[in-house]
């Protein structure tokens, strides 16, 4: 058996952009980009047409974004622009640490989190309160190119940590996201009806099956929508 946590919502809490397009735009208009008089609207259009369960990585959204309006973006001043706007405080959530550590007790612990920014998953781990080297593996949407549900970004992770997807206990605050290895044989643990203390609870005894441990008063702020919603860009 191996774990695998979710990140946003999950182990921490991150507050992001209340207006995602403006922040962008913010940030734009310090590197000298021209931001279009209608980039409310383009930021909400589809510009790359992706496979099914792909992931758009948001500075390549941006950067076409830009492109429909003839604007360019030199010195890949989209991904510039997309990393600073996205630069959230964090809070780890309570009993986050003794759960992943629980997990690794037990086998391999890896990471897996719908995230179409880059960086922002390795920035938010530094300063959260879980050590860097808890993981055996870190995947990200955006590295692998497959969003949860995916199958691919399951056995993408599954992979690195040396196990069938089916071997999985997979740890999230989304069902519909999150629940997606249950389609692979694996094991959906949902920290919004299931408290982290509850899931370290059961890693410390070597329990396997459910692990319902009541309502957590924890908030789950962070789903995965569509490119305009903050949510989006990280999960």
């Amino acid at each position: 058996m191996a774990v695998t946590f979710d990140l946003f919502g999950t182990l921490v809490e991150a507050a992001y952009p209340d207006d995602p397009a403006a922040a962008v735009a913010a940030e734009l208009d310090t590197l000298g980009v021209a931001v279009p008089d209608d980039w409310d609207d383009a930021y909400l259009e589809v510009h790359i047409d992706a496979p099914e369960g792909a992931e758009v990585p948001l500075p390549a959204h941006v950067s076409a974004a830009l492109g429909s309006r003839d604007v360019d973006a030199p010195n890949n001043a989209a991904r510039r622009a997309v990393v600073n706007a996205f630069d959230p405080e964090i809070r780890t959530r309570a009993d986050a640490v003794a759960a992943v550590e629980a997990a690794a007790d037990r086998g391999p612990v890896g990471l897996l989190s719908n995230c179409s920014v880059p960086e922002l998953a390795r920035r938010t781990l530094i300063r959260s309160e879980i050590p860097n080297d808890a993981f055996d593996a870190t995947v990200t949407s955006v590295a692998c190119g497959w969003r949860k549900p995916d199958a691919r970004a399951f056995e993408t992770v599954a992979s690195a940590l040396g196990v069938a997807p089916a071997d999985l206990v997979h740890v999230g605050d989304d069902a519909r996201t999150d629940g997606g290895i249950e389609a692979l044989g694996g094991e959906f643990v949902d920290v919004s009806d299931t408290p982290l203390s509850a899931v370290a609870a059961r890693f410390q005894s070597g329990r396997t099956g459910d692990c319902s441990g009541g309502p957590t008063d924890d908030t789950d702020d962070t789903n995965c929508t569509e490119h305009a919603d903050p949510d989006t860009e990280a999960e």
